[in-house]
């Protein structure tokens, strides 16, 4: 009898029948890939390219959302101060937002499961180190940290370097302010797992220690670490808008959902609420999806609640 295939498996596990009846998951499900499939692919499927700038027309600025009287079919959730169609920017804003995020979990993650797996296999000072470090970064909030690092960027690099290097300062800002998650999640599991007899069948053949933590005892430590990189992804994403709604994210010429919404605002009170309102429900609506999944995900993975 031919063994099941990865996909059969995955079909009839618990993980995905968890899935299945739990609708609230599969809707946050539905809509994350909505806004990651419509990221990836945003210049073929939005109506305009909202920053080639041969394609704007003044005239367009501040046209309301074509439900309104005084809307234009052109623009269905309206256009911005600079004739910029507000559907489109606001899927180009979600494609950076989308990105900041990505990229900065992976960052932490990066970081945080090397550390964890060093710390927990080699104990000693090196883990009191490494742990304390963490404990201290744990008493400031993350966009505190952020901030600071941001600062210091612009503070040491001349302003035209740092126009060039903002996205990856903000990348680097995010993932930093979240290492101290992972690594102390994946210290206690690698304590776990490291007495455990086929770590102890390793050392005994001769098995480098760096190839031991690889081979045999990080796969055993990523359960969690995804459930934390999923919750993680939402904060990313919020710090993200933060930043720049501050004005200290990504620059202008890549905006993101933070961005339009910082914009957005300054016009709110004066009548074109929809420059803010749209996407900041964008942002709610992704976040909260997100957020949904980690949720799901963290009690489908623990054995005690199934």
């Amino acid at each position: 009898m031919a063994a099941p295939s990865a996909l059969a498996r995955m079909l009839d596990s618990d993980v995905y029948h968890s899935f299945r009846r739990n609708p609230v998951v599969v809707v946050s499900a539905v809509v994350t890939a909505t806004f990651v499939l419509a990221a990836l692919f945003a210049p073929w499927i939005t109506p305009y390219l909202p920053y080639d700038l041969a394609s704007l027309d003044l005239n367009d600025a501040f046209t309301p959302p074509a439900w309104t009287e005084e809307g234009s079919r052109r623009f269905l959730l309206g256009a911005d101060d600079q004739g910029r169609d507000v559907l489109s920017t606001i899927v180009f804003g979600a494609r950076v937002s989308l990105l900041v995020g990505f990229c900065a979990v992976l960052f932490a993650m990066t970081v945080g499961i090397t550390l964890g797996l060093v710390s927990g296999y080699v104990g000693g000072t090196v883990e009191s180190v490494i742990m304390r470090v963490a404990d201290v970064q744990l008493t400031f909030p993350g966009i505190l940290i952020a901030l600071l690092i941001d600062g210091l960027a612009r503070t040491a690099l001349p302003r035209d370097l740092h126009s060039e290097i903002a996205l990856y300062v903000v990348i680097f800002a995010i993932g930093i302010a979240n290492w101290p998650q992972f690594a102390r999640t994946v210290r206690g599991s690698t304590l776990v797992e490291k007495s455990k007899e086929y770590v102890q069948a390793a050392r005994v053949i001769g098995l480098h220690p760096g190839l031991i933590m690889l081979r045999h005892v990080l796969p055993n430590v990523m359960g969690p670490v995804l459930v934390i990189a999923t919750l993680s992804l939402g904060f990313a994403i919020l710090a993200e808008a933060t930043l720049s709604f501050l004005g200290v994210g990504v620059p202008p010429t890549r905006p993101s959902l933070g961005t339009l919404i910082r914009v957005g605002n300054d016009f709110l009170f004066s009548g074109e609420w929809w420059m803010t309102i749209f996407p900041g429900a964008a942002l709610i609506v992704l976040v909260l999806a997100v957020n949904l999944l980690g949720d799901w995900l963290r009690d489908a993975l623990n054995p005690k609640l199934r």
